[in-house]
C-alpha cells in the first residue's frame, strides 16, 4: 500500500492538534475551567447564561419585558441608522465575567464558543439578509497595540468562517481615541463619536453589511458607524453583538 505525502501531512496535523488539546485543554467560556464537551461551557454553566430571546426590540433586539411592545424605549425615542441588530446573549451573570475576560484577559479562543452560538441563533438570519460582508467595529490604533487585540475582530473572524461570509477589518478605521461610552450621558455620547470613524477606502462597493462588536448599549457606536458608511453609499447596515442589556 502506497502512502502519499497529503495523508503524512494530515495525520501530522491531527496528531499536532490532539498534542496541543492535552498541552492546552480547552476552557468553558463562562467558568474557565477545563471543558471536555467541545461545546465551549461546560454542563454546570449552561444555566448560567440567557440567550437573547423573544420577546425583543425589532430594532436593536434587546429582550423586552412587554410582549405587547415592538419596541424598547430607547428605539421609541430615537431614530437609529442602522437597519436592524441581533444580539446573541444578555449581557449580565456568566456571560458578563466571560465578556470581560474575552475582552481584557486575553481569552480569545472564547470567541469560538460565541460564534457557534451565533450562527445557531442567526444562521438563517445573515442568510435572509444576504449579508455580504462583516465588518468588526475598530480599536484606536494604540489602543490596539497596548491591549495586543480587538475582541470584534477576533469574533468577526471566527463568526465569518462559521457562516461562511466575508469579514473585512480594514474598511473602517478609529481615528480618535474616543472615551468609554458607559461613562458618558445620551449628548456626550455623540460628541464622543463625532467625526471618530472614517473609511480606508474612497469607494465601497458593498450594500449590505453587518457590523460586529462584543457588547450593545445604546447604539451610538453603531450609528456613527452606520453614518460613515451610508455616506458612502451602502444602502442596509445591519450588527451582531456578543451580548446586549435588556430593554423596557
Amino acid at each position: 500500500m502506497k502512502i502519499r505525502k497529503n495523508d503524512i501531512f494530515l495525520y501530522g496535523r491531527k496528531m499536532l492538534f490532539q498534542m496541543l488539546e492535552i498541552l492546552y485543554p480547552r476552557r468553558c467560556a463562562v467558568c474557565d475551567e477545563i471543558e471536555v464537551t467541545g461545546k465551549g461551557i461546560c454542563p454546570l454553566c449552561k444555566d448560567k447564561v440567557h440567550v437573547a430571546g423573544e420577546p425583543a426590540c425589532k430594532k436593536c433586539g434587546k429582550p423586552l419585558v412587554d410582549e405587547r411592545k415592538e419596541f424598547c424605549t430607547d428605539c421609541g425615542k430615537k431614530h437609529h441608522v442602522y437597519t436592524q441588530g441581533k444580539a446573541v446573549f444578555v449581557y449580565e451573570g456568566g456571560i458578563r465575567n466571560s465578556m470581560y475576560r474575552f475582552k481584557y484577559g486575553n481569552k480569545r479562543e472564547y470567541a469560538e464558543f460565541y460564534a457557534n452560538a451565533a450562527v445557531e441563533k442567526y444562521g438563517v438570519w445573515l442568510n435572509k439578509i444576504k449579508a455580504e460582508v462583516l465588518i468588526p467595529i475598530p480599536m484606536y490604533s494604540r489602543k490596539k497595540r497596548l491591549r495586543g487585540y480587538n475582541q470584534a475582530e477576533v469574533f468577526a473572524r471566527e463568526l465569518g468562517r462559521k457562516a461562511g461570509i466575508l469579514v473585512d477589518e480594514h474598511l473602517v478605521r478609529r481615528v480618535r481615541n474616543t472615551i468609554p461610552q458607559k461613562e458618558l450621558n445620551e449628548s456626550q455620547r455623540h460628541r464622543n463619536l463625532k467625526n471618530a470613524f472614517q473609511l480606508t477606502a474612497d469607494i465601497v462597493e458593498y450594500k449590505r453589511v453587518v457590523l460586529v462588536d462584543d457588547i450593545y448599549t445604546t447604539g451610538s457606536t453603531m450609528d456613527e458607524v452606520s453614518k460613515v458608511l451610508k455616506a458612502s453609499g451602502v444602502e442596509n447596515i445591519y450588527y451582531i453583538c456578543i451580548s446586549i442589556g435588556e430593554g423596557y
